[in-house]
């Protein structure tokens, strides 16, 4: 997503893809785009700059959020036509003849997700992608999911600010086998310790419209990062680097996804897989966020989609 519409404003095609061969050179294989990023912007990018890259990169994609925070709220469309479309567009921005991963962004709540997962299937056995995944779903509708298909993955917000999934989501995985794929593992920026003097975002920002980034939510969450980050600093990290590996620490299966089209932060996070945090710094965060937990919902509730 932040190839098209980064938090600090609009991003270049250079920069998108300067990031994207700074996060190969670094080692970085898993590239994670949807169709609904910038009306497909996010994935022509990606593809122009994976030309002449393709190779060893997995590369994942999503359908089914077809307007992303719109005025009018979330548009999504689970129909199986829509994901025959979409596949095909999507194979054409990206510039490949497969799609690794395809996941079904959102569950759309007049489909029955047997049908659009159904219709996913049917791509797998031509050969368009190779494996499937959901995102943003509930644990009923994630085995409803996988009754039709086997999954390899779900994704969904995790961090130390967003731990929903471990409600059930996580067991979910655990028992299908199929990797978290983390978004916002860095709290879509409160967790990196940079905004600790920000009083508020541009109507432009995303963030301007999330109950976490406004006002006294925002003042409460911004010293609740600031003692995380002590933590950070006492084990020579940075604090975005401790909440990666806290992530990391949770299960092999987790994967992260942190967006950044800075150089600098692209190497700090690509660093934190290397991070091992000690037994008794898990316990303290546990406690911190125990005892101060994040003020404000994820989401605004005109947002939400029913089930997911």
């Amino acid at each position: 997503m932040g190839l098209v519409d980064g938090y600090f404003g609009a991003v270049s095609a250079d920069q998108a893809t300067r990031a994207v061969h700074r996060a190969l050179d670094l080692g970085i294989t898993l590239f994670d785009t949807a169709d609904s990023y910038g009306a497909g912007a996010g994935e022509e990018r990606l593809g122009a700059a994976l030309a002449g890259r393709r190779d060893g990169v997995l590369l994942a994609s999503k359908v089914g959020l077809v307007a992303n925070h719109s005025a009018a709220g979330r548009v999504v469309d689970g129909r199986p036509e829509h994901v025959r479309a979409g596949v095909e567009a999507s194979l054409g921005r990206l510039r490949t003849d497969v799609i690794d991963l395809y996941q079904l962004h959102r569950v759309d709540p007049q489909v029955p997700v047997e049908e659009t997962v159904g219709a996913m299937a049917t791509l797998v056995a031509e050969g368009k992608v190779r494996y499937l995944g959901v995102s943003e779903v509930t644990p009923q509708q994630l085995r409803r999911a996988a009754a039709v298909h086997p999954l390899v993955s779900v994704q969904s917000e995790y961090s130390l600010f967003e731990r929903g999934v471990e409600a059930g989501i996580l067991a979910e995985c655990d028992r299908l086998g199929a990797a978290l794929i983390a978004f916002a593992p860095l709290g879509k920026g409160l967790l990196t310790g940079r905004l600790q003097s920000v009083t508020g975002f541009a109507d432009s920002d995303l963030r301007s419209r999330l109950p976490r980034f406004g006002g006294d939510h925002l003042r409460h969450n911004q010293q609740l990062a600031a003692t995380l980050g002590e933590l950070a600093r006492a084990l020579d990290i940075t604090s975005g680097q401790l909440a990666l590996a806290w992530l990391l620490s949770r299960s092999a299966l987790v994967l992260p996804i942190p967006g950044s089209t800075s150089s600098d932060h692209l190497a700090e996070n690509a660093a934190a897989s290397d991070i091992d945090l000690p037994a008794e710094v898990l316990v303290r965060i546990d406690a911190v966020l125990a005892a101060d937990p994040v003020s404000g919902d994820r989401y605004p509730e005109d947002w939400r989609l029913p089930g997911g």
